[in-house]
């Protein structure tokens, strides 16, 4: 099983000149950070990872589209113009049977991909994510010789994290412990950007209702594939 730390810095798990990449699995840290009671404050995480060799950092997330609008739009818009490489896909409303409106959306596949294709260009992937579907991409990574840290809790019940996936990574931070440097706090009513505010109590999954204070607009240096 990934060995657990007490550090409180995001920065001792980082080494020195290793090149990173980054990848949140939106639903997965909207369930842990709710559980938590804070809000993530994406331009602070994008900071945080930016003082050491970051390459390329993701953002992956299932929309539920209604017409030609997702109340998700601004959060993504926004990630998309701040550094962020942003993979969505369409999600599944259905009907239960029992009159219920559910929706489904796993991005396991799409992060499971990107992960393959970054590893031979980086020495440590930074995943934020408890989906125990990304078990073998996790190992196949290993194989490849990348390092790889899941960021997630065990406060929020036995879905924030699997025992599978925890005991896959070479390491796993709980998120309690390094919240603060990545915490949001509320901006004057003025400078707000757009919320996502809705949440129907129906849905299996409920929305990421993040918010994106504004931070550097520099974007991320390309990747240069042949380093």
């Amino acid at each position: 099983m990934a060995p657990r730390s007490s550090r409180n810095s995001i920065q001792d798990y980082l080494v020195s000149g290793e090149k990173l990449a980054v990848f949140i699995d939106g639903q997965s840290l909207y369930q842990s950070s709710r559980a938590l009671a804070f809000e993530i404050d994406y331009s602070k995480v994008l900071a945080e990872f930016e003082k050491a060799s970051l390459l390329r950092a993701y953002y992956f997330v299932a929309m539920l589209e209604t017409e030609d609008y997702s109340p998700l739009k601004p959060l993504t818009d926004w990630l998309s113009y701040n550094g962020y490489s942003v993979v969505t896909k369409p999600a599944r409303e259905y009907n239960d049977g029992n009159g219920h409106r559910r929706v489904k959306g796993s991005v396991a596949v799409e992060i499971a991909v990107e992960m393959m294709e970054m590893a031979p260009h980086v020495d440590h992937i930074i995943l934020f994510s408890g989906d125990s579907e990304l078990k073998h991409a996790v190992e196949a990574v290993k194989r490849r010789g990348t390092k790889i840290t899941a960021f997630s809790t065990m406060h929020a019940g036995p879905q924030s994290i699997s025992d599978d996936l925890r005991r896959s990574v070479d390491g796993f931070v709980e998120l309690s412990q390094v919240m603060r440097p990545i915490q949001r706090r509320p901006p004057p009513a003025s400078q707000r950007v757009p919320e996502d505010n809705f949440q129907d109590p129906e849905i299996d999954s409920p929305t990421p209702q993040f918010s994106a204070t504004s931070g550097s607009n520099k974007p991320l240096s390309p990747i240069r594939m042949g380093d």
